[in-house]
This record gives C-alpha cells, sequence and structure tokens, in this order.
C-alpha cells in the first residue's frame, strides 16, 4: 500500500453549561495529522501540544483507533508511521482525545479506501471515548446534538453563528475520568427541569445567532456546581468574565478550560479572565478562536 492521508481535526467545547454530555460545538483549532503505512514498526512523532508527553508507540491513542478500524472491519492491521501536529492541548475540555480517536479512525479508513456512513464510524469512536458530544462537533462541525443509539450516534447540526469564543485554559491538569466522578449519581428534580429550560433556550440562541440570551440559557445546575470547586480560580473567572462584558460563560467541557461569549471587547474578556486565574495562582492563556463551520477534513496524497 502506498500513500499517505492527512486528517485535520477541530477542537470542540461541550456542554456550554446546560447541554451536559450532548451538546457541543467546533471551535478552528486544529490537529493535523498525517497517517502513511510503515516498512517494520508503528510509530508517532508529535509536534505541539503533548511533546514529551504523548506516548509514541502502539499505545499512542491514534494507532489505537486505527487498530479498532481494522479489528472492526476484520483487516489484518499493518504498520503505520504517524506525524502528528497537536494543536489542541491536552486535558483542557477542548476534545483532545476525540480529536485523536478521529484522527485514527478516519486516516485508516481512508488508507484502507474504505466508505463508512458517519454514524457507523462515530459508534466506533464511541466505543473508544465513551462520550459523544466532543466526537460529533469534532466530526461535522458547527453545533451538534449527540443522540447515542444503538452503537451508533444519532447526530442534529446547527450551522454555528459568526460568534468568536474566548477560551482560557489555565495550567492545570484534571481528566475527564476524575471530573465525572465528582458528578453525583441523582440530582434534584428542580436542577434537571432548570437545566432543560436553559437548554431549549440555548439551542434557540444559537440558531438566530441571538448572543444576548446566552446570559440565562448557559446557566447549568447538573455538573458546573460539583466540578468548580476542584478547579482554582474558574469560579473567579467566570464572574470575571461577566464582569467585563461576557453574555455567556461556562466551564469547556469538564473543565479546567472556561469559554465566553462577548459581543464586545473580547480581548478584554479574555485578559479578566486570565488575571482572575492568576490572582488565584493559577497562570492561565487566552484564545480567541473563530467558530467551525467544517468539521473533520481528509485528503488523500498519492
Amino acid at each position: 500500500m502506498k500513500g499517505s492521508v492527512v486528517v485535520e481535526v477541530p477542537a470542540s467545547v461541550a456542554n456550554l453549561g446546560p447541554g451536559f454530555d450532548c451538546l457541543a460545538l467546533a471551535v478552528e483549532l486544529r490537529n493535523r495529522v498525517e497517517l502513511r503505512p510503515a516498512e517494520t514498526t508503528s510509530q508517532v512523532e508529535i509536534e505541539g501540544e503533548g511533546t514529551g508527553e504523548l506516548p509514541g508507540d502502539q499505545s499512542n491513542l491514534i494507532l489505537r483507533a486505527a487498530r479498532h478500524l481494522f479489528h472492526h472491519l476484520g483487516r489484518k492491521p499493518f504498520p503505520l508511521h504517524v506525524r502528528a501536529a497537536n494543536a489542541i492541548p491536552l486535558a483542557s475540555g477542548l476534545g483532545s482525545s476525540a480529536a485523536a480517536i478521529l484522527a485514527g479512525l478516519a486516516g485508516a479508513a481512508a488508507l484502507l479506501e474504505v466508505q463508512m456512513p458517519a454514524p457507523r464510524l462515530l459508534g466506533l469512536a464511541m466505543e473508544l471515548e465513551g462520550h459523544g458530544d466532543n466526537l460529533a462537533a469534532a466530526w461535522y462541525g458547527g453545533v451538534t446534538i449527540a443522540l447515542p443509539q444503538r452503537k451508533q450516534l444519532v447526530v442534529q447540526r446547527i450551522p454555528p453563528p459568526r460568534w468568536k469564543a474566548i477560551v482560557v485554559l489555565p495550567q492545570l491538569e484534571r481528566s475527564t475520568a476524575a471530573m465525572r466522578r465528582a458528578l453525583p449519581e441523582q440530582v434534584p428534580l428542580q436542577d434537571a427541569a432548570f437545566n432543560l429550560a436553559r437548554l431549549a433556550t440555548l439551542i434557540t440562541a444559537l440558531q438566530r445567532g441571538e448572543m444576548e440570551l446566552l446570559a440565562q440559557a448557559m446557566q447549568d445546575r447538573l455538573h458546573q456546581p460539583y466540578r468548580l470547586p476542584l478547579l482554582p480560580g474558574a469560579q473567579q473567572a467566570m464572574q470575571a468574565a461577566r464582569q467585563a462584558g461576557a453574555l455567556g460563560v461556562a466551564l469547556a467541557g469538564a473543565g479546567p478550560s472556561v469559554v465566553a461569549f462577548a459581543p464586545r471587547s473580547p480581548r478584554a474578556v479574555g485578559r479578566a479572565m486570565v488575571e482572575a486565574f492568576r490572582q488565584s495562582g493559577m497562570p492561565a492563556r487566552a484564545l480567541l478562536l473563530d467558530l467551525a463551520d467544517q468539521g473533520i477534513r481528509v485528503q488523500r496524497c498519492r
């Protein structure tokens, strides 16, 4: 087998407050992954985010995803050389693991010249990731609502409004698994009703591009109250964002990053959040990102 495949996968922000485990949007921060057959053993070269941290051997998540596809198709795995230029920070709440899984699955399918329906491929991705929100947004782009169903992922997509996302990343690592363990097994009925009303409003705001609705729509009672105490400076950063003019602010996924939307002076909002983290003893950086209308890109190179 000759040639290579280049896969570009965007970062994604899940939950956006009330949309726990179902709502996400893609942002223009992309990992670029090149896959090609190797002569002997598989290896992964990493540039950018994760250099020196991510494994370069068979345990790398991109290679694991590729092997998962081979086994699913009943094909004998062959060694791969992977070169990953990563822009998505690790353990940040921006879907780095979802991006790696999709790069491995889509890259392997393209090398095999196999056409797989998106629900089927995303179902395979779910077997590795466990949750479909980041996967759906990274695959389709825009705003997505993910519904797991019979080992597949049914996705509704909304074109993204022409907003910019202000994402502030503290120098703090918290695994999604650890943050999920902080959640209760049951929640009060009034909290569930609170979130349902705000999720419906949030979807309306995203569909219509009405940012002024976000002040109420991005509130949450299902996961953020339990996660924020584990994230030094996050609560203060969210309050600083509102004081600086943000209309909507929430944890990015399970955190530790915080995402905000502001009609004016988004850079000032980012600086205010960075300063709030700093005053809590947590260095942070701000990113101003366009929402991504296009999801994953796959290019076969001969």
